[in-house]
């Protein structure tokens, strides 16, 4: 039964996409999930390309020589690693496995970077031969790559030195001032063994002028460290581009009229809970004002001061560069009446969308799919769960105002899941199978064609 006063009941509608549109219209989705058999993800490569591009062109008008690396993490698909190596791109691991995928994906050596704590001696090991650069992380980890000697090659081993942020000193990653001096002494000492081509750092969150602050006085560290026969000619910023998955109006209107009685159970998020759905400068436009903003101390912008040292900008975006990459999607299969709403039973877990890892809600409207198309328009609340024991085990607590009563059998697809959602907690809980990741090419075909991934499931 449909309920009154649909205003009351908050909605986050995602940002038009008209690629993903044409897959939700073309009728492939319901064919894959009964070829599949359960929950799947489905893949756009070519927006994938289009983020990359747009990301190279702010950084060619602002007279930047930058070079953008794929965060792996972001989502483990073989695809992304395939469109680097095709566009030259390159690619951020942080472990041998990460590795290997994107040397088989067609990415070379050169243009890998790894980084992460405290890296083991096979992966270190792995990274020299193949030339990738190393994000060293802390005293006893540069020891460790200067260990690696040049066994089976004689290229040296290509450094960066990671920085602790003085802004979040607190954190377990990089070396303090202190730590830095020695790295440097080390790594002149070392000669032809090493190449210390510069620093790195990564901060959370994503305000612009810290990253701007910091940058500038890599950018110095650049210059001292030159002095001391060292390369020392790029800086990395690690990633932190916002992307915006709704407009302003919607999020927060989402914001100020939220409260506990939208979710089931009575359960309660605050707004510092969630990821924040909208940026006034997400993407693009954050790079922009980040290359515009003038470092602490300086009265030239970063992209100037980029330019007047001959320092190249390194980035690792994952979530930007999935921007509107793909969705995930779930068959109903079962349905329950509640006071006021709906409590549906989809085939998969909350282990797909992994903003539940964060104990938070993945925010952006699902689409309903729906095989009676007649049903009566409306407003149907419900909250969606997952096929497991689990009390807790919901993919959104919220009580989703659809328009069209949602029915057994019917499709939910959450949209724009690609950056982080699809698989950084998935797990095979209940033996329940991985969902697999479906490859959409729609480029001048009247029809979408699809591929499984190539990395197994």
């Amino acid at each position: 039964m449909a309920v009154s006063g649909a205003s009351s009941w908050p909605t986050l509608p995602a940002l038009p996409d008209p690629a993903t549109r044409a897959v939700l219209g073309s009728g492939l989705l319901e064919e894959l999930s009964y070829a599949l058999g359960g929950p799947f993800h489905f893949l756009l490569p070519d927006a994938f390309d289009s983020n990359l591009r747009a990301m190279r062109s702010v950084l060619e008008g602002a007279g930047v020589d930058g070079f953008v690396y794929f965060a792996k993490k972001a989502n483990k698909a073989t695809v992304w690693s395939e469109r680097c190596a095709a566009n030259g791109a390159g690619v951020d691991v942080a472990s041998a496995g990460e590795l290997r995928d994107a040397l088989g994906g067609g990415v070379p050596g050169e243009h890998l970077v790894v980084t992460g704590p405290a890296k083991d001696g096979a992966l270190l090991r792995l990274a020299v031969r193949q030339g990738a650069l190393v994000a060293v992380d802390a005293l006893d980890e540069l020891g460790a790559v200067l260990a690696t000697g040049p066994a089976g090659t004689t290229r040296p081993a290509r450094l960066l030195l990671r920085c602790l942020p003085p802004g979040q000193p607190h954190s377990r990653f990089g070396m303090n001032d202190a730590e830095l001096d020695t790295a440097l002494d080390r790594c002149v000492r070392a000669g032809d063994a090493v190449r210390m081509e510069g620093f790195s750092f990564h901060l959370s969150g994503y305000a612009v002028q810290p990253r701007a602050d910091l940058a500038g006085a890599l950018i110095d560290r650049c210059l001292k460290a030159r002095a001391l026969g060292l390369a020392a000619d790029r800086i990395s910023i690690g990633g932190g581009l916002p992307v915006s998955y709704t407009d302003a109006e919607s999020w927060y209107a989402f914001l100020a009229e939220q409260h506990s009685g939208h979710y089931h159970a009575g359960k309660s998020f605050t707004a510092g809970d969630f990821y924040p759905y909208h940026s006034p400068t997400a993407e693009l436009g954050a790079l922009r004002v980040l290359l515009g903003a003038r470092p602490e101390g300086n009265r030239r912008s970063l992209a100037e001061l980029l330019k007047g040292s001959g320092v190249t900008l390194l980035m690792e975006p994952g979530r930007a560069l999935l921007d509107k990459a793909g969705a995930t999607v779930f068959r109903i299969q079962g349905v329950k009446d509640r006071a006021g709403y709906q409590l549906l039973t989809v085939n998969g877990t909350s282990l797909s969308l992994s903003e539940q890892w964060f104990n938070s809600e993945y925010l952006p409207d699902p689409y309903l799919l729906s095989r009676a198309p007649d049903v009566p328009a409306g407003t149907y609340p419900a909250c969606v769960g997952a096929a497991t024991c689990l009390e807790s085990d919901l993919l959104t607590w919220r009580k989703i105002p659809f328009p069209r009563r949602p029915r057994t059998g019917d499709l939910l697809v959450y949209p724009n899941t690609a950056g982080y959602q699809m698989d950084s907690n998935e797990s095979s809980f209940h033996d329940l199978p991985l969902p697999p990741k479906v490859v959409i090419d729609h480029t001048e075909r009247p029809r979408p064609r699809w591929r499984l991934d190539r990395r197994p499931h």
